[in-house]
């Protein structure tokens, strides 16, 4: 029996050790098509940046091709970091994107800087308008999307074009209870990114959905789980491809994570007991397997969660390693 959940994708664009930015949204590219091929859902590329390790800094120019190179999967921001940018311009962009891809455009929000301080305020060049102005851009975004009038004052008359019969369809993403609760009040839907908080409660899609009210655009609330996953023919195989990971993670959470260690590079890091603990913690909070097991392990968590949807991040510095992953699991579910 088919299963009701959808699988979809979410891809940083990663940089491997030995590569470079090119050669990485490359990759991005051709993952989509294969993607789109193979059936998901959903297709999502991030926002980071002044990273070596991610490549994908513009998520908005990166969908205009994808869009191009696919014919039926949606495409969408898994964010746009919301705090940096006017709300009208990333009404404008979606907008465009809309129009060009006709219902097959989502608009992922997010809080976070995405990057260093120092960068963030680059970013910003002096705009005082900060992560604490985040709910009513939302709100503002919200209204720019469906042509009615915004919160802010002087903007009440403000209206974003091109005029679209239906707006991009907007998504929260998060990592803690804040994120839940405004996705509630606003009305939208509610993406956690559970591989980046995997010690999060594990009834936060209930408080969203005990705290949801309609909006423009969705009736009742609306989850996706997102989750770091590897796909291989042998559990030995994908636990092997996995250790990449384990030392990118590691290194991330020095602050420095550079491109993605092969897998003999990250098989001869001398782990301190401490980044073997944290590891050991993680590896339950994620599907790395066999399709039979990783297939398992994503119903358990959808099941625990209550999730509408299920999203994949899936990176081995081996490119051909990471297309069989989506491959396989496509073919089991």
């Amino acid at each position: 029996m088919k299963n009701k959940i959808r699988l979809s994708v979410i891809d940083q664009s990663p940089v491997k050790d030995g590569s470079d930015a090119a050669a990485a949204l490359q990759e991005t590219i051709e993952l989509a098509k294969l993607c789109d091929e193979l059936g998901y859902h959903r297709y999502w590329v991030a926002e980071h940046h002044a990273s070596d390790a991610l490549a994908g800094c513009s998520p908005e120019v990166l969908l205009g091709r994808l869009g191009a190179e696919t014919a039926n999967i949606r495409l969408g921001s898994g964010g746009i970091m919301l705090p940096y940018y006017s709300p009208y311009k990333v009404a404008e962009n979606f907008k465009i994107l809309q129009t060009l891809y006709p219902d097959r455009m989502d608009l992922g929000v997010g809080r976070a800087p995405g990057t260093d301080p120092f960068t963030a305020a680059a970013i910003r060049y002096g705009s005082r308008v900060g992560a604490e102005h985040f709910p009513n851009m939302v709100v503002d975004l919200q209204a720019l999307l469906n042509d009615s009038d915004p919160r802010t004052p002087g903007m009440e008359k403000a209206r974003a074009f091109p005029t679209v019969a239906t707006p991009p369809e907007m998504w929260m993403l998060g990592s803690s209870e804040d994120s839940a609760v405004l996705a509630a009040l606003t009305g939208l839907p509610y993406n956690f990114a559970y591989f980046i908080n995997p010690n999060i409660r594990p009834d936060i899609f209930d408080l969203y959905r005990g705290r949801f009210e309609a909006g423009p655009n969705l009736d009742a609330p609306w989850t996706c789980l997102t989750l770091f996953s590897i796909t291989a023919e042998s559990e030995e195989e994908a636990l092997r491809l996995s250790r990449s990971r384990d030392l990118w993670y590691c290194r991330l959470l020095q602050g420095n994570p550079g491109p993605f260690p092969t897998v003999q590079e990250s098989m001869d890091y001398p782990y301190s007991p401490g980044e073997l603990r944290t590891l050991k913690e993680n590896r339950g909070k994620r599907a790395v397997g066999t399709p039979e097991q990783v297939k398992e392990k994503l119903l358990s968590l959808a099941a625990k969660f209550q999730a509408d949807e299920i999203m994949l991040v899936t990176i081995t510095h081996d490119v051909e390693a990471r297309r069989r992953s989506y491959q396989l699991l496509a073919d089991i579910w």
